[in-house]
């Protein structure tokens, strides 16, 4: 039994452009940061135990919602520009299908093909409408007009895992404790946790990366709990 070439398995590659990875893992990263931030702000505050929860629940569905929203026009407006650019090129394409295959021989003769190869390699291609303004919209945008992400992908992507992160530092307080460093322990470990899991994507250190979102969120709740603590004193709520 013959092997065959890794590259020919389906799977072989993580699906690195269907849109939700990326979201996913900013969804939670800023879901944890943001509410981590949140609590340790008006913990240093000062605040009762009901108001940081209060606090922690707005901060989750407020920002589940923005984030939402902000990667589905992102990722919609993205598209479209793409469209836009590929509508473009077919007219090039349309109009003037020499001088567009002169100008895709020139960027293979720039990575190292020879110029009569490049130049019958793109003069086939010319003769396909389709996948020449395929390749052309690959080589001169880099990008593949036919895998583009999903906006609703991403926007569910991004809401859920916000979420899913947000509610992690609310945990000790929701099951009844009211224990401020408690909730940011847990938010801590909430952040390792989320920092390992990307690095199953990357190929990286589980620890490096856990550690660096440690690390991240604690500057963070570190910045937040000094203000809310001296906004606290100044204002009473000591």
């Amino acid at each position: 039994m013959t092997d065959t070439p890794a590259a020919l398995h389906e799977g072989h590659h993580a699906d690195v452009s269907g849109g939700w990875l990326r979201p996913a893992v900013f969804g939670a990263m800023d879901g944890l940061v943001t509410n981590i931030a949140l609590i340790a702000g008006v913990g240093g505050g000062g605040v009762s135990p009901r108001a940081i929860v209060l606090t922690g629940t707005a901060g989750l569905v407020a920002g589940a919602i923005s984030m939402g929203l902000g990667e589905y026009t992102s990722v919609r407006s993205a598209n479209e520009q793409v469209a836009a650019e590929v509508a473009k090129e077919a007219r090039e394409l349309e109009r003037h299908p020499e001088a567009e295959a002169r100008e895709l021989a020139d960027v293979w003769v720039a990575r190292g093909l020879p110029r009569d190869l490049a130049e019958q390699v793109a003069d086939a291609v010319r003769r396909n409408p389709a996948e020449a303004l395929r390749v052309h919209v690959r080589e001169e945008l880099g990008v593949d007009p036919d895998d583009q992400p999903s906006p609703w992908t991403a926007a569910f992507s991004s809401f859920v895992f916000f979420s899913i992160g947000a509610v992690v530092p609310l945990l000790t307080y929701l099951v009844g404790f009211t224990d401020l460093w408690l909730a940011l322990a847990v938010g801590g470990l909430g952040l390792f946790a989320a920092g390992a899991i990307v690095a199953r994507f990357t190929g990286r250190s589980w620890v490096l990366s856990g550690l660096r979102q440690l690390l991240l969120g604690a500057a963070a709740a570190g910045a937040t709990y000094l203000i809310g603590m001296l906004i606290g004193v100044q204002g009473g709520l000591g």
